[in-house]
């Protein structure tokens, strides 16, 4: 089966790792936020349109996989109408156009939308409450997707981090170099998702709903596998470099105040990925020692 697929976001983390994973007979429009706004209607309907034109003409099936987000967590508190028209009237337009020309959507949320005081992994159903501004507008976002009528699929996902932009593994092996000693939050847990499995995820999905076997799930989890607290993440990075972990000291939320709130537990129950028939990603260990080994500009993980 031929793809052809438009990711809006494609110059971040998560775009730039689909494109590098596109198989042979896939066609990727990967426009960076520059190159194509979410927030501006016109520019999305007419992004949406060539892609349906190109696929047709080309024999192959469009898709939509919306990579694009505000993913400042701190900077939204501050920013928050920003972040809302990133994170809800940009999916929210986007939906509606993949509506009226009838391509099917997949939009990446996030485990901030839930609150973070559970103490098991958290399902697809379970009841959203997110603590911070972010957490709030992709919990928006979520509903204008869900609530648009498109042929739509939300996927969440936890702590990624990629060959892109910042992120925390890069952070802390930029960190490691600077500092003798280093503080790391123990008390919040999650599952770190390396952005390359991920898109091998997302193109296992998006081949599926091309098929029209789409999972009959609205809302999936992926993250990697496994759990762990930020401590336990910088731990294994300073291990992976071949630094030594003591050098990495626990601390409270409390003692390491930032301006959003973090949930404290934001494991996502993987389960929904499961029984929808698609391959779960590996474990974040493994994960993380192959984005290592293989360099910090390393590709997707086939």
């Amino acid at each position: 089966m031929r793809l052809a697929v438009l990711v809006p976001g494609g110059s971040g983390q998560l775009g730039r790792d689909l494109v590098n994973s596109a198989g042979p007979e896939t066609e990727v429009l990967a426009p960076s936020s520059a190159e194509l706004d979410v927030t501006a209607a016109g520019q999305v309907i007419a992004a949406v349109g060539q892609l349906a034109e190109r696929a047709s003409a080309a024999g192959a099936v469009p898709v939509v996989i919306n990579a694009a987000a505000y993913t400042a967590v701190d900077a939204a508190e501050s920013d928050e109408a920003r972040a809302f028209a990133v994170n809800v009237d940009g999916p929210r337009v986007l939906a509606a156009a993949c509506t009226s020309r009838r391509v099917p959507l997949i939009h990446l949320s996030t485990d901030y939308v839930f609150p973070g005081d559970g103490d098991r992994p958290y399902a697809v159903d379970d009841v959203l409450g997110p603590k911070n501004a972010y957490g709030r507008t992709k919990a928006a976002g979520e509903d204008a997707v869900l609530g648009s009528g498109a042929s739509a699929w939300v996927v969440r996902t936890s702590w990624v981090y990629g060959k892109t932009g910042a992120n925390f593994v890069e952070t802390i092996r930029r960190l490691e170099s600077e500092r003798d000693q280093l503080s790391v939050v123990d008390d919040q847990v999650g599952a770190p998702t390396w952005s390359a499995d991920l898109a091998r995820g997302l193109w296992e999905l998006a081949e599926a709903v091309a098929s029209g076997r789409g999972p009959a799930g609205k809302v999936l989890h992926c993250t990697g596998g496994g759990e762990t607290s930020w401590y336990g993440f910088a731990r294994a990075i300073f291990e992976e470099i071949g630094a030594d972990p003591e050098r990495v000291k626990p601390c409270t939320t409390e003692e390491f105040p930032r301006p959003a709130p973090r949930p404290a537990y934001s494991l996502l129950s993987n389960a929904s990925w499961q029984d929808a028939g698609l391959t779960p990603l590996r474990n974040w260990r493994e994960a993380l020692h192959a984005y290592v080994t293989r360099g910090q500009r390393a590709t997707a993980w086939r």
